[in-house]
């Protein structure tokens, strides 16, 4: 069987030349990540155009995701080999740009004075070293480290959101987004999310004109508002790094549950990320735990898992990749795939959905009765906007989900959706004609055989909404 859930691979200096990018899109990756939190604006977009080159070179849709960096706080930099955090040890943090030390901690948010409390917790580098403020000096904030550690580079500072006042998207994210919509990316990510207002922001048109906004649920605000964000969004990321630091740890992973079922009860795909892998930025194998979390990302529901680190500045980006298929795939195989339906199945009964909803919701779920019970080989769906495909992709059929459309940036989007393969239509769309010529198209490139049964599932030009409404079972 194949692979079924997606994976996000992100670019970084340890893979930046086309060989290593091509190596790790044959490894497995369906998705590159471009972390706009480092470089210019200039390199950016000098990597996004070469992974273009990239993905011509293969001859498949590339999904490209450009994640913003939202009003993220960095530490100055630390001096080469890191500085070390003893506990119990007394620091001050300062507002500014300057090099960081043990003694004295130097952070680029302006409002840094007036965001902190005594009492309040500050976390380093996903968690790797805990600061309490004891209170406030001429010099900064006067802090007792909680939680020892080595920092090193310019690690992310994590504030807690409720005290960060800074909106999301900010103005330097809009002016990436906007150069971006104009390279013609496929995706992009918003950092520190807090409410559904923070995706209308974003302020694309929708999907796929625009790219696909990725919502990433990583501040306590999001997890509350979390329904709307959803709804506002085109898919959703657990981003467990920054989330693990505004929730306490023991409810991390009963809300990677809880929100990755709420997005497939709502048709939206869901990433799991954050150390997925990370003991292979600098060893040859993942930890037993690593193992056992990619598994379970894939049992709870995942789309998509991402590796940020493990391909950005492992010592080997392509066996990070093989690494996170071969356990995604084993997984797969393992999936419950008709008690998953079940639950897709009593969620969407105590979903109150507009009569577009009622109709897909009813049409995918018979499409996914009628090929289980008939054995059907492929499940084809034609799609103008990809919507068809993430439909029907919630319920997880056995049968492989091929989606076929005439829209460039739609095949490139369905490169997040689980267990679709995005096959490329010619001419206008018409619903009409080009089920015959899917069929041809699958069966020409061997992904359907004569003989076998196959499922089609497409919007009929004669319903006045949008919602999936035709279905039809065919021998080739």
């Amino acid at each position: 069987m194949r692979r079924r859930t997606k994976i996000i691979a992100t670019m970084g200096p340890a893979s930046e030349s086309e060989a290593v990018l091509t190596e790790m899109i044959e490894a497995g990756a369906d998705v590159i990540r471009v972390n706009l939190s480092h470089g210019s604006l200039d390199d950016a977009i000098e990597r996004y155009r070469r992974l273009r080159r990239v993905e011509e070179s293969i001859g498949r849709p590339l999904g490209i995701l450009v994640d913003l960096p939202g009003p993220k706080v960095r530490a100055g930099s630390f001096p080469e080999g890191g500085a070390v955090l003893e506990p119990g040890g007394v620091l001050t943090v300062a507002v500014g740009h300057e090099r960081s030390t043990a003694a004295q901690i130097h952070v680029d948010h302006e409002g840094l004075l007036q965001d902190m409390h005594a009492g309040d917790r500050m976390t380093f580098g996903d968690g790797a070293v805990v600061i309490e403020i004891i209170d406030a000096e001429a010099q900064g904030l006067r802090a007792r480290v909680v939680h020892g550690g080595r920092l090193q580079g310019r690690p992310g500072v994590h504030i807690p959101s409720e005290r960060l006042r800074m909106p999301t998207p900010t103005a330097e994210d809009l002016r990436l987004l906007d150069a971006f919509v104009n390279e013609g990316t496929d995706m992009v990510a918003v950092s520190f999310v807090r409410s559904a207002h923070d995706i209308r922001r974003v302020g694309t048109e929708p999907h796929p004109a625009g790219p696909m906004v990725i919502a990433k649920i990583e501040t306590r605000a999001a997890v509350e508002n979390l329904d709307g964000i959803i709804e506002a969004a085109g898919a959703v990321m657990v981003a467990r790094g920054d989330l693990g630091a505004e929730m306490p740890l023991e409810e991390l992973p009963h809300l990677q549950k809880t929100i990755l079922h709420r997005c497939i009860a709502l048709g939206k795909p869901a990433i799991t990320a954050t150390q997925m892998l990370e003991s292979m930025v600098s060893a040859p194998t993942p930890t037993r735990a690593e193992t056992s979390d990619i598994a379970n990302a894939v049992f709870d529901g995942s789309s998509a898992v991402m590796l940020s680190g493990e391909t950005a500045i492992g010592h080997d980006p392509v066996l990070a990749v093989a690494t996170m298929a071969r356990i995604a795939q084993r997984a797969d195989e393992e999936f419950d795939d008709d008690g998953w339906a079940a639950k897709v199945q009593r969620l969407n009964q105590s979903q109150r959905g507009s009569m577009d909803d009622v109709v897909t919701n009813s049409m995918t779920n018979a499409a996914w009765r009628a090929a289980s019970e008939s054995g059907a080989s492929s499940i084809i769906c034609i799609t103008r906007t990809g919507f068809t495909v993430r439909s029907i992709a919630r319920y997880r059929p056995r049968a492989p989900i091929l989606g076929f459309s005439t829209d460039p940036r739609t095949l490139r989007q369905l490169t997040l959706s689980w267990g679709a393969t995005p096959v490329q239509l010619n001419g206008a769309f018409d619903i009409q004609q080009q089920v015959a010529q899917a069929i041809e198209t699958a069966r020409g490139e061997g992904y359907v055989r004569s003989g076998d049964l196959v499922a089609v599932l497409s919007g009929s030009p004669d319903y006045k909404g949008v919602a999936t409404d035709a279905l039809r079972l065919v021998h080739i």
